[in-house]
């Protein structure tokens, strides 16, 4: 049982409670935290004092002050005119998490939300009432204005939700569910679609995937060595301790556990080469570096999924601060970062799959013993070619860009949002270079048996075998290409 507003969410927290695995609550103690800060609401939207989002307009309107009686049409009016987002929906998923953390966002008792919007949100995500949200939109400065505008539309009665993969109008579902449409109150929609939710909810997704696909990489260099018949002692534990950096210490460690009781290392331990290419022998270096990028915005969307981010911040009865916590700068130059980590893990993985190709140390050239009449593996090289430039081309960084809003009084934004959806673009473009990274190693491997290799390349080995076969003479490779992305996407393989 999660405890909103009282346990801290982490990744894999989030992920539980989207997939149903884990249900969420509000205790009491984090109940009275809400009351609280609402009684302190209350008690600024019926005074005569001008406070920011509360009784006055929003942006270059905050000079304008707005009586008791209109804050709940001030508030139902930002979040309809906010809801401006373009493009194709996101995934169901990311609006699941974007809620959840939300919901834990409003439950620290600063946001001066009733309870009641936060039960509708908590029965919205147990109930699986996914709105529909545009994925362009988001400057990432006043939070994700657009995108969360999206989100909560439907608790009005306006927008739309997901009903399985169909979308239909909220009003329809909300009455399918008995539901009646919340009428806000002041400070409400402000305390909704002020925040960084959309930013975090692509890290959080995209995090989840790259820990898996770095553990992955790892797996393809070393089948990819194995096929390569490179060394091994590239990868020796005091090698690293001088230069002891806490990526490549854990890659180091997982290629030598990749690499035990490996029978063809043993065959060529005195073999005449001196060293192999660095896209072998420097796994450790560049998984290593890729993994300390994951390692800093995992604890930077730890931090920010445990925070505060919308605005203004209610302190007391008479102090609500109007700041910037909902500035999404903290988590896209991260993301720009972890982008670039993302990409270079495709990067040598496309050489690898190159050297496999060119013919050295007893293996065939383009990996077929029927060259000529048939191309062998020449061609699918092309294709991570080409989704390693595609990545590369993803890899500017948008938080280096700002164009100001809201009449220059958003005059530097983050674009985080553009961040977090790159990264995870380039994420899927790791898991089809890593695909055929693993069919090149799996058909490299051929060429050294007898020799057996770890457990586990073994077991992966037999993976690939069960809906990929041994290429001997030229087929269409586009179906096993896709099986073994599908494999990549389910995280069938085995990484530990």
């Amino acid at each position: 049982m999660f405890k909103y507003g009282i346990d801290k969410l982490t990744v894999d927290t989030v992920m539980a409670l989207a997939e149903g695995t884990l249900k969420g609550i509000v205790t009491e103690e984090a109940k009275a935290k809400v009351d609280a800060c609402r009684q302190k609401v209350e008690i600024m939207a019926n005074s005569d004092k001008a406070v920011y989002g509360i009784n006055t307009g929003f942006g270059p309107l905050c000079d304008v002050q707005i009586t008791p009686e209109e804050t709940s049409k001030l508030q139902e009016n930002l979040v309809i005119t906010h809801a401006v987002g373009v493009g194709n929906p996101i995934d169901k998923e990311l609006s699941k998490i974007m809620m959840i953390c939300k919901v834990q966002a409003l439950c620290q008792g600063f946001s001066g939300v009733r309870m009641e919007v936060i039960d509708r949100l908590l029965y919205c995500i147990e109930n699986d009432l996914l709105p529909v949200v545009p994925e362009q939109g988001s400057v990432g400065a006043s939070g994700d204005l657009a995108p969360l505008s999206h989100l909560f539309l439907p608790l009005l009665g306006e927008g739309e939700f997901w009903v399985g993969d169909v979308i239909k109008p909220a009003k329809e579902v909300l009455k399918t569910h008995n539901l009646e449409p919340i009428q806000l109150q002041a400070k409400e929609g402000l305390g909704l679609i002020n925040g960084t939710q959309f930013i975090l909810a692509h890290a959080i997704k995209g995090l989840k995937k790259m820990g898996y696909l770095l553990d992955l990489a790892d797996v393809a260099g070393a089948m990819s060595i194995e096929g390569y018949q490179g060394s091994a002692s590239p990868f020796k534990e005091a090698l690293h301790t001088i230069r002891p950096f806490q990526g490549n210490l854990k890659v180091a460690e997982r290629m030598r556990r990749l690499f035990k009781d490996s029978q063809n290392i043993k065959s060529h331990l005195d073999c005449a080469r001196v060293q192999d290419p660095y896209s072998m022998r420097c796994i450790p270096q560049v998984h290593g570096a890729s993994r300390n990028a994951f390692y800093h915005l995992n604890e930077l969307a730890e931090i920010e999924m445990n925070s505060v981010t919308d605005n203004p911040i209610v302190l007391s009865e008479t102090e609500a601060i109007s700041g910037g916590n909902f500035h999404g700068q903290p988590l896209a130059m991260a993301l720009d970062y972890a982008s670039i980590a993302a990409s270079e893990l495709g990067n040598i993985a496309d050489r690898r799959c190159y050297l496999l190709l060119e013919g050295k140390f007893g293996l065939p050239r383009l990996l077929t013993e029927s060259g000529g009449l048939n191309s062998g593996f020449m061609i699918p090289q092309y294709t991570t070619a080409a989704l390693v430039t595609e990545n590369k081309s993803l890899c500017f960084p948008p938080s280096a860009d700002s164009v100001p809003t809201s009449l220059g009084q958003e005059d530097h934004v983050s674009m985080g949002s553009i961040s977090g959806r790159k990264f995870n673009q380039i994420l899927g473009n790791i898991e089809k270079i890593l695909a055929i990274e693993l069919m090149y190693a799996a058909q490299a491997l051929e060429f050294r048996r007898p020799n057996t290799f770890s457990d586990i390349v073994e077991e992966n080995f037999k993976l690939i075998r069960s809906k990929v076969a041994k290429l001997e003479d030229d087929r269409v490779l586009k179906d096993d290409i896709y099986a073994i992305i599908q494999f990549v996407q389910e995280q069938a393989f085995r990484v530990q």
